[in-house]
């Protein structure tokens, strides 16, 4: 079944948030306006710098700050090709932590949707003091269904191995 926007770019976020690098939290974004895609991100370290998966989480205040959050990162790679994302939605797999809140606003991100809660974040009370819409959908279903063999019109590649990175 053809899934609708919001299911199709939440589905995005989770599919962003397998490229994490921190296992404290896998937390994808997208960012898009009038149904196109401005940018993605996901919850990793700064270029170049080492990932948690590899050396370690850096834990300050309960919190793993050798991280970028998933928000921050697309905002900054829109910002790096210099795409406005001002009136854009930010589909997120988790709600926004506070700092991540008052980014998407500053911003000029109008609207959220989220699947999933985040402890201690003040994110909705920001959100409705700045008339920025946040909504709570159900979680998208995990599997995406792709049958290959289904489609007259395909076939697999003869090289099905790939560099994969």
């Amino acid at each position: 079944m053809r899934p609708g926007w919001d299911e199709y770019f939440l589905k995005l976020a989770m599919l962003a948030s397998e490229r994490a690098t921190c296992p404290r939290m896998h937390c994808g974004c997208v960012i898009v306006k009038d149904r196109y895609v401005l940018s993605t991100g996901y919850n990793g370290s700064l270029p170049g710098a080492p990932h948690c998966e590899d050396e370690g989480c850096l834990v300050v205040d309960n919190h793993c700050v050798r991280t970028n959050h998933a928000e921050i990162n697309a905002i900054s790679q829109a910002a790096r090709h210099g795409v406005s994302v001002n009136g854009a939605t930010a589909y997120v797999t988790n709600m926004p932590c506070t700092t991540c809140a008052k980014a998407l606003i500053a911003a000029g991100i109008v609207r959220v949707v989220v699947f999933s809660e985040y402890h201690d974040t003040l994110a909705e009370s920001f959100f409705g003091e700045s008339g920025v819409t946040l909504e709570r959908r159900p979680m998208p279903d995990r599997q995406i269904c792709y049958d290959l063999g289904s489609y007259s019109s395909a076939r697999p590649c003869s090289d099905a191995g790939g560099s994969g990175s």
